[in-house]
């Protein structure tokens, strides 16, 4: 495939608003995560909340998409001078050749777990004031709508809903829509922010841990859950790249169709995923220096997803989990973890996996558990979702 230059990208995690204190965080170790002080949930468990997204509400013309979700977004936007480099590339293209492709696995439910909080005790009838905005809010594709209205966008736009998968995906279906002439950029990305049913659902699959994650360690327990929201303007590279810029070089996909949850026990999928985005970026495995691993710290996760790295890469590359300063930000994972790729790339650093205190010894990848600092060049990005549902994407230097 042509490479797509990522000309512009932000992230606000539990790290800080945008991509200087993520970095920031990452050179000094210090995680995101603290004790779950969501609410009112009393589950024993550690989040990465944003904080402020309380502290204001969208008004004006943005007042009907106010929820927890869309703050986070547009937050999110504020960033980096994203907005800035969005509109010049609208100046350059036109607002209707500009595509909007987002992810997220939740939307603004929490919206609609307020709404049913508040229902009517003897008819349970919704308020009115939730389902006057369900669009806006809850609505799958409330993301999109508010990410092209923020940015006065009016191309092709889409939000993609496959669980961890969702914002690693965004980039795939951005760079085919831009192959076939439906536009001459994208914006891609994800967003997605803590609620009630993800926290109490994974806690009823057993999948939360107590303590901070711990990718990789051999007492590695379950997973911390986290909010994000993320961005990137994708153009090709012909057209605005330089010597040293970073660029979406290959993506590959995969469903493993094994169940519903569980991945398939020797990552099948996987597999398939990552040779796939080696192919379209024409490289080889050896060309791959650094592999960002999905790493939830679940046993069973970090088990297959090793099984699947080694086979291909051996124990060469550097492999590590980035969920230790986010946590698990579901839908915008892919975007998360993206976005740290590419500071990886652009500022030669490789975290090492935060929280790991002794690498599991059945696992065969070369787990960093230091930071390691040195050029990069290429990286691969993994983001594997319920079901099996696998996306792999190849983030490199032009």
């Amino acid at each position: 495939m042509a490479p797509l230059v990522l000309s512009a990208y932000t992230l606000v995690t539990a790290n800080g608003r945008g991509v200087g204190p993520v970095l920031e965080a990452i050179r000094e170790r210090r995680s995101g995560l603290k004790p779950c002080d969501f609410e009112d949930v009393t589950l024993k468990t550690y989040v990465g909340r944003v904080a402020g997204l309380e502290d204001f509400s969208l008004d004006h013309e943005l007042k009907p998409f106010d929820c927890r979700n869309n703050r986070l977004a547009w937050l999110g936007l504020q960033q980096d001078g994203f907005t800035v480099a969005v509109a010049e590339a609208r100046q350059r293209y036109g607002a209707h050749r500009i595509a909007v492709v987002m992810g997220t696995s939740t939307s603004g439910i929490l919206e609609t777990e307020h709404a049913y909080r508040a229902r009517d005790p003897q008819t349970g009838q919704l308020p009115g004031r939730y389902t006057a905005r369900y669009r806006y809010t809850h609505n799958m594709f409330s993301l999109g709508h508010f990410t092209r209205t923020c940015l006065g966008l009016q191309g092709p736009a889409m939000v993609i809903s496959t669980a961890c998968s969702s914002s690693a995906k965004a980039f795939a279906t951005a760079a085919r829509l831009m192959q076939a002439g439906l536009c001459d950029a994208a914006i891609v990305g994800g967003v997605d922010s803590l609620c009630h049913t993800t926290l109490y659902g994974f806690s009823a699959l057993q999948l939360l841990s107590a303590s901070p994650c711990r990718p990789c360690d051999e007492d590695r327990d379950g997973l911390s859950l986290g909010e994000a929201a993320g961005y990137a303007l994708l153009e090709f590279g012909e057209r605005v790249g330089g010597r040293g810029t970073v660029a979406l070089l290959g993506y590959g996909e995969s469903t493993d169709g094994y169940h519903m949850s569980h991945p398939h026990p020797e990552g099948a999928g996987a597999v398939h995923a990552i040779r796939d985005s080696l192919i379209r970026a024409r490289l080889r495995p050896e060309n791959i220096e650094y592999v960002n691993l999905h790493g939830t710290a679940t046993p069973a996760n970090d088990s297959v997803e090793d099984k699947a790295v080694y086979s291909i890469f051996g124990a060469r590359p550097a492999c590590s989990s980035t969920k230790g300063w986010t946590g698990h930000t579901l839908g915008a994972a892919g975007i998360t973890e993206a976005v740290i790729s590419a500071l990886c790339l652009e500022h030669g650093v490789i975290p090492g996996t935060l929280n790991c205190l002794r690498v599991d010894p059945s696992l065969k990848s070369r787990i960093l558990r230091e930071n390691q600092i040195g050029p990069l060049s290429c990286v691969l990005s993994n983001i594997f979702g319920f079901g099996g549902n696998n996306c792999s994407l190849v983030l490199g230097k032009l």
